[in-house]
């Protein structure tokens, strides 16, 4: 039998080949990003998700952020496989950056005060939700992404850059593109070592 959604989970993989030309136009990826995340389910339904959409050069100037920050922190002898990295994020059409507004969250903490230790958690659960479900509706469109992770060294020179409230928490990246090598073969762990069935 047929299930359109594990397809769309199928298709869903880390492409690292990224080009500018998008099979679809830049209004039909924004759309598809908009609407994966309205529908991202969330905590007591918080929608503390926010995202950035960086098209063109506003993607080109996150990744030299990225590129400048890693080379003070990267010994110039083993740069060379960390500028590739970056320049391959940067060779595509654009960038999705993900954040939780924490003033949200802070919110919810002082309004459920019994469940304030439980929202920095749910929040987390919440934005991979988020990015999961954006990543797969832009594979469905035929483009291809990754997440990636630097916020911690780049957070305050993207809120400087793009003029973003202080109270979001930049979580992650993803920058997408036409696929231009498609991912290998993927491999799997025995599925009846990681679903059990009872009953």
């Amino acid at each position: 039998m047929s299930n359109s959604t594990i397809e769309s989970f199928k298709k869903r993989r880390s492409i690292y080949h990224l080009g500018k030309n998008l099979p679809v136009s830049k209004e039909v990826v924004t759309n598809t990003i908009k609407e994966a995340v309205k529908f991202a389910p969330s905590a007591f339904n918080s929608q503390s998700a926010r995202v950035i959409i960086l098209y063109g050069d506003e993607s080109k100037k996150l990744w030299a952020i990225v590129m400048q920050v890693l080379k003070a922190m990267v010994p110039s002898d083993k740069f060379s496989e960390t500028e590739q990295k970056i320049n391959s994020f940067d060779a595509g059409a654009g960038t999705a950056l993900f954040f939780e507004d924490m003033s949200v969250i802070k919110g919810l903490q002082d309004q459920m005060p019994s469940y304030a230790a439980n929202f920095a958690l749910w929040s987390h659960h919440g934005t991979g939700i988020t990015q999961y479900a954006v990543w797969t509706a832009l594979a469905n469109i035929g483009i291809g992404a990754s997440l990636q992770h630097y916020g911690n060294l780049i957070e305050e020179q993207v809120k400087t850059t793009w003029n973003l409230p202080s109270s979001w928490s930049l979580i992650a990246q993803m920058p997408f593109g036409s696929i231009e090598t498609p991912a290998g073969e993927k491999e799997f762990s025995p599925i009846e070592e990681r679903v059990k069935v009872i009953g």
